[in-house]
């Protein structure tokens, strides 16, 4: 008797959730090259195409019952290059690397800046990936979440960009802002996650009439708008610890979510 030995089953991936992961890594990329040829704006431009992406993937995996293991590490890998080296390169580029010109300081000062946000942003989707396994990716954030800190820095070039003020002139707010920034994400102040709200579900006139406005707010001046919404998000954890509302439980602490 002949022996057949059973082929492994050949495992693909998905492709619609997968897709939305590439343009985040797509506007990653982009945004590095516009960054490095002085076009701040289109750089801010791509990173904001990159947020859009990324908040779809995850829940287009979801309702499409296509979530993989492959499609998360995939996600955090492309999280890394759009919101930690893009949005690094981007603020170095626009101000950190006036840093240089203090010689007192090393010259050096301003791409280690950059580079701690970079490796802050490494640790922090780490972090989530850890309490993924644990939590199931339910509850609150620990840390400010990557996207919300990129934001905040993006948001701002892209404002002072659109203003013509050098990135020379912001130079202190620059290095303050981006530490400050980088701090948030490897710390264990608690934000509220949005990923509790059901988009499937119906909802009262009045929630959507709200939601209408406020993206047309959002219109009427982009890079100001969402600096500010990105801004206000990030200062809510450490406002909340401060005044008890929310304990600060340690980094892989009960109950933590992810991005």
């Amino acid at each position: 008797m002949s022996e057949h030995k059973p082929r492994a089953g050949r495992r693909g991936i998905y492709l619609l959730p997968n897709l939305f992961t590439t343009a985040t890594l797509f506007g990653g990329f982009y945004a590095i090259v516009a960054a490095l040829s002085g076009r701040y704006s289109e750089s801010a431009l791509a990173i904001l195409v990159a947020m859009i992406a990324d908040a779809l993937d995850g829940r287009i995996a979801r309702l499409t019952n296509t979530a993989s293991d492959f499609g998360k590490e995939y996600d955090s890998l492309c999280d890394m290059v759009a919101f930690g080296v893009a949005t690094g390169v981007l603020v170095y580029a626009y101000s950190l690397h006036h840093l240089a010109e203090f010689r007192w300081l090393g010259g050096k000062l301003g791409w280690v800046i950059a580079f701690a946000f970079v490796g802050c942003t490494a640790m922090r989707l780490a972090r989530f990936n850890v309490l993924t396994i644990i939590s199931g990716g339910k509850g609150d954030f620990f840390g400010l979440p990557s996207p919300a800190a990129a934001g905040v820095l993006v948001f701002y070039v892209w404002s002072a960009h659109s203003w013509g003020l050098s990135g020379e002139t912001l130079l202190p707010l620059s290095a303050l802002l981006t530490l400050g920034i980088a701090l948030l994400m490897v710390s264990s102040i608690r934000y509220p996650s949005f990923k509790k709200i059901n988009l499937t579900g119906r909802v009262r006139f009045v929630s959507f009439a709200a939601v209408v406005g406020g993206l047309a707010l959002v219109m009427v001046d982009p890079p100001r708008i969402l600096f500010l919404l990105f801004f206000g998000y990030a200062i809510t954890g450490p406002i909340a610890a401060l005044t008890g509302r929310r304990a600060a439980i340690g980094p892989l602490g009960k109950g933590g979510g992810g991005e």
